[in-house]
């Protein structure tokens, strides 16, 4: 039987779990409530969503209070600068998972790992990166989800050796994209999208990076996120010199692409599984959130000289000229080796290797007119083509 949320206890169960009770700047605390609100009205969770999302919570929280205290205890953390990073904001299925593992093959570029993510406590040391125990543990947890919910890795591939996206980051200040991805959550998302300061959470964000690099630091974080396009104008406050990657597709394709994987991924917490609504709740935001980008654009926020746009359909058919032209425009350099590295890992990963993502439009049931005319002024603004939808 399924027992609803209450946030009090998942706090209390943290404390409990880590013998530690300080969360540092109070913010974290609304988005907490409207979360756990959210998923006790509108996720639909079946028992074992609800075992699921509690264990997620705590875990936030203790990586949390433990980050906080390490910081504590090593005050020098806090002073060492994050190397403006390279920050890649394109929507999700448009090509930033595999640029981002890519970028990660170039020993100059720093990304954060799922294992390190996951696991931040103590910060990995540059000695036992490659071979530290929280590895496997992490790849152990990341092939559990892959039983629960077969065919996913076919869609989002997984690895604890893997980059890992920032939403997974931010979810510790509870103002994260994450939390729509895997749960059913409007009345979350809309207080996220429209309403909450984003300022702290990229605030928690560096004590994050400032925390990994500590002991295995490395020239420059190459960090992704779908996240970001948000929110972009929180991003460049807190880093004002981050340089830009937006990756760009057909936003139907997008649309039909999420449904898909949305699908699979929510089985984790509820049987009650509806395409066409799960269509037409993300496709809202997709919406919202490219048109910001637009108007990002256009009031200055991002200029052209620290952004690059990659579109995907050139980025798929070659990708080494697409990284090429992204390292030029960026001013980096990139070493023979390291391009021979990221051809190794593509021949080694291809889009077939779990059995590929196979969807269709059909499956949204929205109106490919009414969605063409909601998505022509991000897609005429940066030249996205319309690809066939069948």
């Amino acid at each position: 039987m399924v027992t609803e949320l209450v946030s009090d206890r998942l706090v209390d169960a943290a404390c409990a779990a880590t013998g530690l009770d300080d969360f540092g700047e109070p913010a974290w605390r609304p988005g907490l409530e409207r979360y756990v609100d959210s998923l006790n009205h509108d996720a639909r969770l079946h028992e074992l969503g609800e075992q699921v999302v509690a264990g997620e919570i705590t875990d936030y929280l203790s990586t949390r209070l433990g980050l906080l205290e390490w910081r504590k205890r090593h005050p020098e953390i806090a002073d060492a600068d994050v190397v403006p990073p390279i920050v890649i904001v394109g929507q999700a299925r448009t090509g930033t998972t595999i640029l981002h593992d890519l970028l990660a093959q170039d020993p100059a570029n720093r990304v954060p790992l799922t294992w390190e993510v996951d696991r931040p406590i103590p910060p990995p040391e540059s000695a036992t990166y490659w071979t530290d125990p929280r590895i496997a543990e992490s790849q152990q947890q990341l092939e559990m989800v892959e039983l629960v919910i077969p065919g996913f890795q076919a869609m989002h591939p997984m690895g604890a050796l893997l980059p890992q996206e920032c939403v997974r980051m931010t979810g510790g200040d509870f103002r994260s994209m994450i939390f729509p991805t895997q749960y059913r959550v409007p009345s979350y998302a809309n207080w996220l999208i429209d309403e909450a300061d984003m300022a702290s959470t990229y605030r928690y964000h560096r004590v994050y990076l400032q925390h990994l690099q500590s002991r295995h630091p490395a020239p420059r974080w190459v960090l992704k996120s779908p996240g970001h396009l948000w929110c972009l104008a929180a991003l460049l406050d807190e880093y004002p010199n981050a340089l830009l990657v937006q990756t760009h597709r057909d936003p139907l394709r997008i649309v039909a692409s999420l449904t898909s994987l949305l699908g699979t991924l929510r089985r984790l917490g509820t049987d009650a599984i509806s395409p066409p609504e799960t269509a037409a709740e993300f496709g809202e935001y997709l919406v919202t959130g490219l048109d910001r980008s637009v108007a990002a654009r256009i009031d200055g926020t991002v200029t052209p000289d620290r952004v690059v746009d990659v579109y995907f359909r050139a980025f798929m058919a070659d990708p080494f000229t697409t990284i090429r032209e992204v390292y030029d425009r960026l001013g980096l350099e990139l070493a023979p080796e390291s391009e021979q590295r990221m051809r190794d890992f593509l021949a080694d990963n291809t889009t077939e290797k779990h059995g590929g993502h196979h969807y269709t439009w059909a499956e949204t049931e929205l109106d490919e007119g009414e969605w063409r005319e909601r998505t022509r002024n991000y897609q005429e603004y940066f030249d996205v083509e319309s690809e066939s939808l069948t």
